[in-house]
């Protein structure tokens, strides 16, 4: 591979790769907002079909507290009968999200044998207090009646307060409680609960509950050690679990027969409850404890688990974004390239989609940073290279268009040569002496045409760094002695005189002299030709300090300071000079600036309408070593 080919391509990956780091990066440590919007629609937009509950939920709503004389504060009598009921039915199992840490004497006697009738199905709540570091747990007559005790703890996000998930394990001290939800699945599987797996799971009997992958949820900083699982929250509008109130169930006992072979759930529903969270499914209407541990409980009796992609797929899939995105751009072109960007970008927020049908969770934030920065990146970068490649394709037009420019102006004087010479020999009849000065001729046109058409060349491969300058060193007053004779021959048809100054034999430069023979040459004929007749071209050539300054001075028709700054651009001409009748197409200085500046140096120009203008070309001197004390006294 071409090595600028190679190192276009590496830079392109590197910067893919950049922007993928970038995106994993960010995803993981500003996304966790983004996922939770995500996720939150996507839960609200795939639901699995409807199912039988295997719960019922015992409401104590508002007609109940209503009904009751002192409203909550008397609930436990009424509650004794209803579970009293409830025991007759058979139920699977009841779990009770009430708080029963307090003595009420008359009616706990009461309540202790309805709880006691339920003895090895009941599941009793159990409350952490003390910022978290104590159990507040059931009077001694209800939690011996409990065959288990149950936190009733959400696990609301940070960022909204939101409750997508519930720790299936809480910890205070060297003591844990598992969930009220998973407790009451256990009791109505009649099987213990399993947690010696390694991978943070947990088991009742063949139902293996999953958690959140324990290495990506430590990366985005998630305490995993309570076993957070995700629950399958239900439309508050359309819940599959039969609610019941309890007021209803007294005054129409027949609806006991609801409460058969099912897991019961009770605990207050009433608005003015203060346990109400936010869920995925409520939007913004708060859902009561007790109903989200029912929705746990079916989550897990109906295998509706949630589950997090493992962080590797999550680094595949969005590798492969980033990658489909600079390939798009790489191999395609115009609006196909872009064409294919977009699906990408579409591709980015499809994906977490399809994997949310199979109930699986694919972060939103890591897809969508993948897909718009690797495209973002990707098309910049194939902007940049298309722009470019314009632009080259423009500078070579403007070098065929220099070309062709250049032959007709600088080759014309050669070729009139050649041509009339050769002319001559054919028409008409000459001495072998005339003959022979007119071969001499043309063999020295065609040596200079020659020498044209290799500077051109050499001062286009330099302009477009095909070709290392050559370095030699130059004598100044050689170089001035042999472009002077080479146009006095053009200044003496005019009768214009050229003086030159003083040169020292020892002022030198390093480069090419093929080329600074021509940069001084062409100021050289310049001068001449836009200079009237009868008048003196001064040239003096010099050091000051480290540089050298070469300079020609006419007294021709000078330019103001407008054209002084436009002469240097390819094929301008002064109004002056075209009205002048010389020949030109304002490129040979042109010519002459490149060749300058390829040499490090510069052209200066002072210039006055009507009195003249001067051209001075600064070039760094060589290096000349001083010769050694016993060398200069000799």
């Amino acid at each position: 591979m071409d090595p600028r080919r190679w190192k276009g391509a590496a830079a392109y990956i590197g910067l893919l790769g950049a922007a993928y780091a970038v995106a994993i990066a960010g995803s993981w440590r500003f996304g966790a907002a983004l996922d939770n919007i995500a996720y939150d629609y996507l839960f609200r937009r795939v639901q699995p079909k409807p199912w039988k509950a295997e719960s019922v939920l015992l409401a104590i709503d508002e007609p109940t507290l209503r009904w009751i004389p002192g409203g909550i504060r008397r609930i436990r009598k009424p509650l004794a009968d209803a579970l009293t009921l409830i025991a007759g039915a058979d139920p699977k199992a009841v779990a009770v999200d009430i708080t029963l840490a307090d003595t009420d004497p008359a009616a706990d006697e009461q309540l202790a044998r309805a709880l006691c009738s339920l003895s090895k199905k009941l599941v009793l709540n159990s409350e952490l207090i003390e910022d978290g570091r104590q159990w507040e747990d059931p009077i001694p007559a209800f939690k011996d009646c409990a065959a288990r005790l149950g936190h009733v703890h959400s696990q609301p996000d940070d960022a909204d307060s939101r409750t997508r998930a519930i720790p299936l394990v809480k910890r205070a001290g060297r003591s844990q409680r598992y969930a009220l939800a998973l407790e009451a699945f256990s009791l109505s599987r009649g099987q213990p609960i399993d947690e010696s797996s390694s991978d943070l799971s947990l088991r009742v009997g063949s139902t293996l509950i999953p958690i959140p992958d324990a290495r990506f949820g430590r990366m985005r900083g998630e305490n995993l050690d309570n076993r957070p699982m995700r629950v399958h929250f239900m439309d508050p509008e359309a819940s599959l679990i039969p609610r019941i109130s309890l007021k209803s169930l007294l005054e129409n006992r027949s609806l006991v027969a609801q409460f058969a072979g099912k897991t019961v759930f009770t605990g207050v529903t009433a608005s003015s409850a203060s346990d109400r969270w936010l869920t995925p499914a409520s939007r913004n209407v708060p859902t009561t404890g007790v109903v989200i541990h029912a929705e746990a409980f079916e989550t897990i009796a109906q295998r509706l688990f949630i589950t997090d992609v493992a962080p590797i797929w999550v680094l595949l899939i969005s590798l492969l974004l980033v990658a489909a995105a600079g390939a798009a751009f790489h191999f395609l072109a115009g609006w196909r390239a872009y064409v294919a960007g977009a699906a990408v970008l579409v591709a980015g927020q499809i994906i977490p989609y399809v994997f949310f049908t199979q109930a699986r969770v694919l972060p939103f934030s890591a897809t969508m940073s993948a897909a718009w920065l690797g495209g973002i990146t990707a098309a910049t970068y194939y902007h940049l290279v298309v722009r470019r490649k314009w632009l080259a394709e423009q500078a070579a037009r403007t070098r065929y268009q220099y070309a062709v420019h250049f032959v007709t102006h600088e080759m014309r004087t050669p070729l009139s040569a050649i041509q009339g010479s050769s002319e001559l020999m054919t028409r008409f009849p000459l001495t072998e002496e005339k003959r022979k000065q007119i071969a001499l001729l043309i063999n020295s046109e065609s040596k200079r045409l020659a020498r044209m058409v290799e500077i051109f060349l050499n001062v286009e491969r330099l302009s477009a760094g095909q070709m290392e300058l050559k370095r030699e060193s130059i004598s100044v007053r050689e170089m001035v002695d042999a472009c002077i004779e080479r146009t006095r021959p053009l200044a003496e048809r005019k009768h214009i005189e050229i003086h030159l100054d003083p040169i020292a034999d020892n002022l030198l430069l390093t480069g090419d002299r093929e080329l600074m023979e021509y940069a001084c040459y062409n100021l050289l004929t310049n001068a001449v030709k836009y200079s009237p007749q009868r008048t003196a071209v001064n040239v003096s050539g010099g050091k000051d300090g480290a540089h050298i300054r070469i300079a020609v001075k006419d007294q021709g028709m000078g330019m103001d300071q407008k054209e002084v700054r436009q002469i240097f651009q390819k094929f301008y001409r002064t109004r002056k000079a075209e009205q002048s009748g010389e020949a030109g197409t304002g490129i040979g200085l042109s010519i002459v600036q490149q060749i300058v500046e390829q040499h490090g140096g510069e052209i200066e120009v002072t210039s006055q309408p009507g009195v003249g203008s001067c051209f001075t070309l600064v070039l760094t001197a060589a290096h000349v070593a001083e010769p050694a004390p016993a060398e200069r006294s000799r």
